[in-house]
């Protein structure tokens, strides 16, 4: 046998192989190029796929480059790498099983699509983590189930902490626009783009698209709907506990915040680097870590173009996106986030004292709202209701002055594992409901009972969800009809079954409104966490507000 008739005999055997191979595997022609899956129970995975070229090096803190098309057929079998982002903290319910491998190579998006898919509603979901952690890869986001509910799920990987959010003065140079930041939310943007090229040639609908998030994907969510690039390129929105808290503008001081920019400076005199190069130079996960530790926290930038205004005043102008809307939170957001809490006053009458202090005229409203009895409680309320409770309300009446459908929802359910740990309906409890993910919950998660109950309950909020990307109108056919937010405030109750109700905690929303909107008028305050017995003096009463 000569050696070129064997070389011939081993091509072709290899020919056959790869073709039995492609033949159990889901091959998706997509414009991007060809990619090869993995077949799952009636659903087809495609993981790692790039949406954008990696930002290293020169192209470090820019916006990001699509993605070139590739002429083989891609592997996507496995996950692609997270973000750089500091280590897990141990013990924290959050953490993943395992370290997540990571890169500046990390722009890629994973694709779960019904069998047989065509023209089905795109559900794209924004991982949270605070702008710091997270990746679309971790197994509570898995894309399964609510595949076999007939959309085509998508997760997103997007840059992150200092990589994902720096603003510097010689960024701002290099730009066409002469702004800087927001990379993180340019890269959902892109995948977002990406998702309207391409998503048809895996049986989804780009006309359908519903952008959802949870805690800072959430917030990303509301930067989507703010965001004049983003328009047109999704159809519906769901945020999971949101927080519209102040941003820092590029160049002015805002709301108490330095400028971006000159955050961005400061950082690099702590990290004792000179020059832009050199901040280039650094390997990348060093940098993110001793940025965090220098006290980098990112968020997004009021820039004048990505952003263009603070997200309430957007929304006050009615500027943002007109679409339908889902929004919710937790009863026990803050149970898994103590971190947010400052220490306990000495007693009830120094918490009374410090809240009389504080809140002037608004006082005896405060002390009604969060009595001093269980000062744990009250402290715990005062926190979720300023930053997730108040949110979801105003996106709920938001959407519904645009004559947009409007849905708001409060998760208090709890189950024996997570109220004996003390977290009852803790932040992004709901998660693994919503998404059909309860096997893939982390290790330090309290453990979810598999009992008829939980799976009704989680089987109602998939319906929900998915009906709702679907149509714009939560429906579950085995649970009550969700009625719209509209002038009744409805709103549905997870507590062990979806419970149908209205004015949610009346009142609550008001008395957060009258402080935001005095701080506004202020200037110099922010408006976040620093509430209750840390919360700066208010100002007093001014024209337009409360």
């Amino acid at each position: 046998m000569t050696c070129s008739f064997f070389r011939l005999l081993v091509a072709v055997a290899a020919l056959y192989a790869a073709q039995a191979f492609a033949g159990d595997a889901p091959v998706v022609e997509a414009p991007a190029g060809t990619l090869r899956g993995e077949a799952l129970e009636g659903v087809n995975a495609f993981r790692g796929i790039p949406y954008a070229r990696p930002p290293v090096g020169q192209l470090r803190w820019r916006p990001p480059v699509p993605a070139g098309r590739w002429e083989d057929v891609r592997d996507a079998t496995r996950f692609g790498p997270a973000c750089h982002q500091p280590p897990a903290r141990p013990g924290s319910i959050y953490a993943p099983a395992q370290a997540l491998a990571t890169s500046e190579d990390c722009l890629s998006l994973n694709v779960w699509a019904p069998a047989g898919a065509d023209r089905a509603p795109v559900f794209v979901w924004i991982h949270g983590g605070s702008l710091v952690a997270g990746s679309g890869s971790e197994a509570m986001y898995r894309g399964e189930a609510l595949a076999r509910q007939g959309v085509v799920m998508v997760t997103v990987n997007y840059r992150l902490g200092v990589l994902g959010w720096l603003a510097h003065p010689r960024l701002s140079a290099e730009s066409e626009d002469a702004i800087s930041g927001n990379y993180g939310l340019l890269d959902q943007i892109e995948a977002l783009r990406w998702i309207q090229r391409n998503i048809a040639a895996f049986g989804g609908d780009p006309d359908n698209v519903t952008i959802v998030g949870e805690s800072a994907g959430a917030l990303s969510v509301m930067y989507l709907l703010a965001a004049p690039s983003a328009r047109g390129l999704f159809h519906r929105a769901i945020a999971q506990s949101a927080y519209m808290i102040s941003s820092p503008a590029l160049r002015e001081t805002a709301h108490g915040a330095p400028p971006a920019e000159t955050a961005g400076v400061e950082l690099a005199r702590k990290l004792e680097v000179r020059g832009l190069a050199r901040l280039r130079a650094m390997d990348a996960q060093a940098l993110t870590v001793q940025a965090a530790l220098a006290g980098f926290f990112p968020l997004g930038v009021v820039d004048g173009q990505v952003l263009p205004a603070q997200l309430v005043e957007v929304f006050d102008r009615g500027q943002q996106a007109p679409v339908p809307i889902l929004a919710g939170f937790n009863e026990g957001e803050i149970r898994s986030l103590r971190f947010l809490l400052p220490p306990a006053p000495a007693d009830a009458a120094a918490y009374e004292a410090t809240i009389r202090a504080a809140y002037g005229e608004l006082a005896d409203d405060m002390l009604r709202r969060y009595p001093p009895p269980n000062l744990d409680e009250a402290m715990l309320a005062t926190t979720r209701d300023a930053l997730y409770g108040w949110t979801a309300e105003r996106l709920v009446r938001s959407q519904t002055a645009l004559g947009q459908p409007s849905y708001l929802y409060y998760f208090d359910h709890g189950y024996p594992a997570a109220d004996a740990a003390g977290l009852h309906a803790f932040h992004a409890a709901e998660i693994p409901y919503a998404l059909g993910t309860v096997d893939g919950t982390p290790p330090n998660w309290p453990g979810i009972p598999d009992t008829d109950a939980e799976r009704r309950l989680a089987a109602a909020m998939q319906a929900y969800w998915t009906s709702f990307a679907r149509s714009g109108t939560p429906v579950a056919t085995t649970a009550p009809a969700w009625p719209v937010y509209g002038e009744t405030r409805a709103y549905m109750a997870f507590d062990g079954v979806p419970q149908p109700g209205e004015q949610l905690m009346p009142g609550m929303f008001e008395l957060v409104e009258t402080v935001v909107c005095r701080r506004r008028a202020h200037g110099g305050q922010p408006w976040h966490w620093n509430v209750g017995i840390i919360s700066p003096p208010l100002p007093e009463g001014v024209a337009g507000c409360p």
